[in-house]
């Protein structure tokens, strides 16, 4: 009886253990199954595409917790991509302004002078020059020879004021020793140019400087021929000359000053200067 008891109890224990386990089991899973669901309905599976031909998208990690990754058009393979941030150096505004600053002190050797053509004509060995007398308020007129045959007519030259260079190397020019430059604008095709000149009452020899009217007093001495030549000062400077909209001469942002006011062209704007 006792035995048959014992045996009897044993079985009514272990199957209720075994429903209970049943039921615990069940209930686990339905637990996992809802968590899939939702992990899947919270962390869906995206993808952009980048300006650079990469595809970035989110996929998840064992955990269940979504990564950034990218994924090389030209590659199957995943590496994990570090944030990054575009470069930005700034240095084109700041270098142009070190060009310009650059610009300026050496022209500030630059010996650039009114003056005014004394007398002019035809260069005997060449047709495409003139020879000028030129007044720069020395003891004697200069002599200069320009290309100016095929763009401005003679009998303009005569008396007219002028802007010269003054402290270039002289150059012979066909027999013609030429002792300065006459500076003149002229369009990007060349097809056009016009003499730089200064106001009517601008004084003649006066040094002419850049910038505002404070900075006359504080110019440096000129250089002298070898110099400009030996440092390429005037190579350094011409790119940044051209004239205004209002076809002033300017140095980068800084006006071509004469006591008298500033200097310019007749027509031409946004042109070159040489």
């Amino acid at each position: 009886m006792a035995n048959a008891l014992k045996s009897g109890g044993g079985a009514v224990l272990l199957s209720s253990l075994s429903s209970f386990f049943s039921a615990t089991s069940s209930t686990h899973r339905s637990l996992i199954s809802s968590a899939t669901r939702f992990r899947r309905n919270q962390f869906p599976l995206f993808s952009i595409s980048s300006s650079s031909s990469v595809t970035r998208r989110w996929s998840r990690t064992p955990s269940g917790f979504p990564s950034f990754c990218t994924l090389s058009s030209s590659s199957s393979s995943e590496t994990v991509a570090e944030p990054t941030t575009a470069s930005n150096d700034g240095n084109g505004e700041g270098t142009e302004k070190n060009d310009n600053n650059s610009a300026k002190d050496a022209a500030g050797l630059l010996d650039i002078r009114v003056g005014q053509i004394v007398k002019a004509w035809k260069h005997e060995e060449a047709d495409s020059l003139y020879v000028e007398e030129v007044d720069i308020g020395e003891p004697e007129p200069r002599i200069i020879c320009s290309g100016l045959v095929n763009y401005v007519p003679l009998e303009q030259l005569q008396g007219k004021k002028v802007i010269v260079l003054s402290n270039l190397k002289p150059r012979n020019m066909r027999g013609v020793k030429s002792c300065g430059m006459l500076m003149a604008a002229s369009d990007a095709k060349h097809e056009n140019v016009e003499l730089l000149f200064p106001p009517e009452d601008a004084i003649l020899g006066e040094r002419i400087w850049f910038g505002s009217e404070d900075e006359k007093d504080n110019q440096p001495a000129a250089g002298t021929p070898n110099q400009i030549q030996k440092k390429k000062i005037w190579e350094t400077v011409q790119p940044h000359l051209k004239t205004d909209d209002s076809c002033v001469a300017m140095l980068g942002v800084d006006i071509m000053h004469t006591s008298a006011g500033s200097v310019a062209c007749q027509s031409l704007k946004n042109a070159n200067i040489s």
